[in-house]
């Protein structure tokens, strides 16, 4: 590539023969035409000179400017020659990998320093034992040749033992375990979308298998179930079942070849049913994104909650959580384990097989029977979940608090004259104080049953400019006979950015959608008052529905009975 180069940059004249001007700018004309060869002045005809030195002038332009051109042509030859071999330099660097082959060959020398240093102790070692052996003992002396000899033939053997066994000896060396850390990918919609894919079509064997033998159990082709009942029962009653299993198993691997190279089979008792296959789509809006998240997310979780009821049910069922369904399977165990020990194999195949095909077709054709006699039924039924557990000791604990709590208010009386609605209206407060002083209004007003503790949101006046009294968070209410906005961001108990509706002024109250590109009806509601141009909105709320059902069914208690409507504060 060099002489390439080389020769590109020599192809036309030297630069030394080429005129440079720039280099001489204080030259005057008459020492650029001394100088020139080509621009003398001729001496025979004086008339014709100023045509002559004007032709010259013109040539020496002319091929000044060739060889300007020529310069410029191999000066640009030059860079693409660099360029190309600036790229073929990199394509090296990064094929050779001279960084990694620099770290492997300062290992290497590491280790071979090691290895040279331990080699010097050794026969350091071995030095210094040999001088003490010819001072101590002299008659070593006699010996040492035989002794080398010796070792001569031994390490002989050992060399010859090394090249036969070594290689099998150094499977055997013990290594530390390498950690590998796998590294996570980010969440992708379309990456979530096919791993559930990917799950199902690997679950389907698994789940074929267990439907065809549900199939087979509860009779659902006839002359099947009868074949297999009576092959069964003829191999158990011969001591053939391990090997009746294991040749179905061999059939059932031949067959799979068979299909794998082309051929159509079906050996399935129930019909499989082909689901049809969606098409990915490439261009999805964000709204479909959404509810395509939505949707795996949704069959994962319940996916993941059966898991989660399976493998808590066994770990309870183990761990004696509930000591009276564990006893039996205690029981049932010590059964099995002494039948194993005194009665044949054959009648205990032969009484699975029964349990198989007849027991549990009628438990399954009569369900009150199931839930009185089928035992392992009742023991999978009756197993709790770690949720249910947790309820269960909620429920537990609040019946022991119950009567403590009825106790304490027996003791301790109300005074006279004052009803139980005004002292649950007391008694009722928020994070900024009393109820009735927040929002000022009469004590008798509190908040409803279904919304004691109200619902979190955000106020969303429209009316406003202001960003920061566009949007306000906080906590809605409903009482009797207003609807009541705490905001979280005002200080004092009274704060002018609480909000006060009396549901009587309310003129509309309608569900409400925030943001349109999302899937699903919203998070809002909105209402009409006269004093507002535009509704208020209530979004972000989670329970919506449930808000929504309360404050209307109340709008419609008090529109249908305006008498009862209290006065304005």
């Amino acid at each position: 590539m060099l002489k390439r180069l080389d020769k590109i940059r020599f192809r036309g004249q030297k630069r030394d023969e080429f005129l440079d001007l720039a280099e001489s700018p204080n030259a005057s004309d008459s020492e650029c035409n001394d100088e020139a060869p080509v621009a003398a002045r001729p001496q025979e005809d004086p008339a014709g000179s100023g045509g002559l030195s004007m032709a010259a002038l013109q040539d020496f332009q002319r091929t000044d400017s060739d060889r300007l051109n020529e310069v410029k042509g191999h000066l640009e030859i030059a860079l693409l020659e660099k360029h190309f071999l600036q790229e073929e330099l990199r394509k090296l660097r990064e094929e050779t990998n001279i960084e990694m082959l620099k770290q492997d060959l300062e290992k290497e020398r590491i280790k071979r320093l090691d290895l040279e240093h331990k080699m010097n102790e050794v026969l350091k070692s071995r030095s210094h034992r040999a001088r003490c052996g010819l001072i101590l003992f002299p008659s070593f002396a006699r010996f040492h040749a035989a002794d080398k000899q010796k070792e001569t033939l031994g390490s002989r053997l050992q060399k010859w033992l090394y090249e036969r066994f070594g290689v099998y000896i150094e499977d055997f060396r013990f290594q530390p375990e390498e950690n590998t850390v796998e590294t996570e990918e980010p969440l992708s919609a379309k990456r979530l979308t096919e791993n559930m894919r990917r799950l199902k079509r690997g679950a389907k064997p698994v789940t074929n298998f267990m439907r065809n033998l549900t199939a087979l159990s509860s009779w659902h082709s006839v002359y099947t179930s009868a074949i297999a009942f009576i092959i069964y029962m003829y191999a158990a009653w011969h001591g053939w079942a391990i090997p009746m299993f294991l040749f179905l198993a061999i059939l059932r691997l031949s067959l799979n070849y068979l299909i794998s190279r082309g051929w159509r089979i079906q050996w399935s008792i129930v019909p499989e049913v082909s689901e049809p296959v969606e098409p990915p789509k490439e261009d999805l809006t964000v709204s479909e994104k959404f509810q395509l998240v939505l949707d795996v997310a949704q069959k994962a979780q319940n996916l993941f909650g059966k898991m989660a009821d399976v493998l808590e049910k066994i770990k309870n069922l183990f761990m004696w959580v509930q000591p009276e369904i564990t006893q039996k399977l205690y029981v049932g165990l010590w059964v099995a384990f002494i039948s194993s020990c005194l009665l044949p194999y054959k009648l205990m195949g032969i009484y699975a097989g029964i349990k198989f095909f007849i027991i549990d077709f009628i438990f399954k054709s009569c369900p009150k029977l199931r839930d009185k006699y089928d035992t392992p039924y009742i023991v999978w039924t009756s197993l709790p979940t770690d949720p249910q557990l947790k309820e269960r000791n909620n429920v537990t604990l609040s019946r022991r608090i119950q009567p403590m709590v009825a106790r304490g208010s027996l003791a301790t009386s109300s005074p006279c004259g004052i009803s139980r609605e005004e002292e649950s209206g007391r008694i009722h407060s928020t994070k900024k104080g009393a109820f009735h002083e927040v929002f000022n209004l009469p004590e008798n007003e509190r908040p409803l049953q279904v919304c004691e503790n109200g619902w979190r949101c955000c106020l969303i006046n429209r009316d406003r400019k202001m960003p920061t009294d566009y949007i306000r968070n906080g906590v809605l209410y409903v009482t009797e006979n207003y609807l009541c906005f705490e905001s979280s961001s005002s200080r004092s108990s009274s704060s002018k950015k609480n909000k006060v509706i009396k549901l009587v002024d309310i003129t509309d109250i309608q569900k409400y959608k925030v943001l349109s590109v999302l899937p699903g009806s919203g998070m809002g509601i909105s209402v009409a008052t006269p004093s507002t141009q535009k509704p208020l909105v209530f979004g972000a709320m989670i329970h919506r529905d449930e808000a929504f059902e309360a404050i209307y069914t109340q709008y419609a208690k008090i529109m249908s009975t305006p008498s009862n409507a209290s006065p304005e504060t």
